[in-house]
């Protein structure tokens, strides 16, 4: 029996590839793994309701969504920690006066403040999102996560508040994308959530990773992968490197660990 009871994967970068496909070894992985009797969540900056396909695809019914701001384990609300209404009024008017775009993440909508936008389709084209509004005020109290779009590097310091700090997406074509991320509500906020809830000891647990959204869960478990591919500043916050998402990088990480063959 493994000494290991959990794992934590990311979604883009980290399980699909850059043409949307899942390696047939990530599929294998997963499932090994689960035949061991280990857990294992989804852990994302995505929407949970714009990853049921992904889910089905892996029969996974456990997840980390919105960067950490909610979680869910087998149909159970572990985290939901909806965003400071304050800080959305005041994006909102950074965005407008910047010609920037931005999209509001809902339990059930994407909200855009601009869907007539060529940044908005392509946002929309990537990552197959579904449950698409224009944004209201009066969704402001349910926002759970945000996503800053057509910002240059130069710019995000416009966005800087006390307590947050931005992402960029790491994913070819949506660099001009960043994700909002809370230092106390992320990814590894919500993995601490889990653990204690199913009490399971940190170094029990494995996460593989990407991008800049992954680090404090990386951080937080025994094992953190960050993927070949991930961005160069994460490698410093993973215990390991493994190889590239288009290289086996799940399945050649939990080989190392002795979970596989």
């Amino acid at each position: 029996m493994s000494n290991y009871k959990i794992l934590f994967l990311d979604i883009d970068g980290t399980i699909i590839r850059p043409d949307d496909t899942i390696e047939d070894s990530t599929k294998v992985a997963i499932k090994e793994v689960k035949k061991q009797g280990i857990e294992v969540f989804l852990a994302t900056g995505r929407p949970l309701h714009e990853i049921s396909d992904i889910a089905e695809q892996l029969d996974i019914h456990s997840f980390i969504g919105y960067n950490g701001a909610y979680a869910i384990y087998r149909e159970k609300d572990v985290v939901r920690e909806p965003m400071d209404s304050e800080v959305i009024e005041k994006y909102l008017q950074i965005a407008k006066k910047h010609q920037h775009e931005i999209v509001f993440y809902t339990d059930k909508n994407n909200a855009f403040t601009n869907m007539e936008s060529k940044y908005t389709k392509e946002m929309i084209e990537k990552f197959h999102l579904h449950e698409n509004i224009s944004f209201t005020p009066d969704i402001v109290k349910d926002i759970l996560g945000v996503t800053l779009v057509n910002v240059g590097e130069n710019e995000t310091e416009l966005y800087s508040h006390q307590g947050i700090h931005l992402s960029q997406v790491n994913v070819d074509g949506m660099r001009d994308c960043y994700d909002v991320i809370r230092d106390k509500v992320n990814k590894g906020f919500a993995v601490k959530k889990i653990l204690e809830l199913l009490d399971i000891h940190p170094e029990s647990a494995i996460a593989f990773g990407d991008g800049m959204n992954d680090k404090e869960m990386l951080q937080f478990v025994g094992e953190g992968f960050a993927m070949g591919n991930g961005h160069p500043d994460l490698f410093s916050y993973a215990k390991h490197k493994t190889t590239e998402v288009t290289d086996s990088g799940i399945y050649n990480g939990l080989k190392s660990l002795g979970l596989l063959n």
